[in-house]
């Protein structure tokens, strides 16, 4: 996140917000399971496992779609080249206008695979040398970073930039709060304006090549 410049670096707050606010929805939708944030569902699909395997099934489910999201994200990416951008955030915004219209017409297990799926594959947008480079949907690692930046600085050692992790987790927190606010308020209505943030993101990545 630090070796990025800035517009790259307020891109990745924007796509973290789009997360938060995703992850909120789907937070209160699936009754306390995440579509981002598969560390949580894997400590929920333990402790079901654990106490009662039939409550298993939905973690299992949610992850299972969340890797399938990643592979799918993944090979647009590696067949787009130095679109992967605009292509992977063009497939997240289908995602979540299919999830939208899923809910419209009731159907609130294919809308929580939507969104879990895009979660999935908005993680393939940030790639160098063909690794993720910025986690858009977790932020434990950005959180490390941080910590680990802010000890180099009071050490007079710190990298220009490191506070830039701390947006980076600040934007999926603005974006939860966000979605939380209109789920509880606008529940037709806030996965439509999710699907429009990915669109809007589009054009945005066309100026901003992918990183070879």
């Amino acid at each position: 996140m630090h070796r990025y410049d800035r517009p790259r670096r307020q891109f990745a707050i924007a796509l973290s917000g789009l997360a938060g606010f995703v992850d909120a929805v789907g937070f209160l939708s699936a009754g306390g399971y995440f579509v981002s944030f598969m560390s949580g569902n894997t400590t929920r699909l333990g402790v079901a496992l654990g106490v009662d395997p039939v409550q298993a099934l939905l973690p299992a489910l949610l992850i299972t779609g969340f890797l399938c999201g990643v592979t799918a994200g993944a090979l647009i990416a590696l067949h787009t080249g130095r679109l992967r951008k605009p292509a992977v955030l063009a497939l997240v915004a289908g995602l979540l206008l299919a999830g939208a219209g899923a809910r419209a017409a009731g159907a609130e297990n294919p809308m929580l695979l939507a969104l879990v799926l895009a979660m999935g594959a908005i993680n393939n947008t940030f790639q160098r040398g063909g690794e993720v480079t910025v986690g858009l949907t977790y932020m434990t690692g950005a959180l490390v970073r941080l910590g680990k930046g802010f000890a180099l600085w009071l050490a007079g050692k710190a990298e220009p930039g490191w506070p830039a992790w701390g947006a980076l987790w600040a934007g999926l927190l603005c974006g939860a709060v966000l979605g939380a606010f209109l789920q509880d308020r606008l529940p037709q209505g806030c996965l439509w304006i999710a699907g429009a943030w990915a669109m809007a993101m589009v054009p945005v990545a066309f100026r901003l090549p992918a990183e070879s």
